[in-house]
């Protein structure tokens, strides 16, 4: 009896850990095809809408933050 319960804790660890590996396997390939659509759709000459309003968010975002940092006065040192 003790042994049994010895291999179910073994069992139980690897199967914890193949179905952690499965997981994190499946989240980096939806992230590298992600990714590889991205870099197809920056390389197109017709960008799609959705990139096109991301690059605008972006772009407003920057703005925004260098306005922010130029409205700060700086200590002098």
């Amino acid at each position: 009896m003790g042994e049994l319960s010895l291999y179910a804790i073994v069992g139980l660890c690897i199967g914890f850990m193949w179905g952690i590996g499965c997981s994190l396997a499946i989240l980096y390939s939806i992230y590298v095809g992600g990714y590889r659509k991205a870099v197809e759709d920056s390389l197109t000459a017709e960008k799609p809408q959705r990139f096109r309003t991301a690059l605008r968010r972006i772009e407003a975002r920057r703005a925004k933050q260098q306005a922010a940092t130029a409205a700060t006065p700086s200590r002098p040192s």
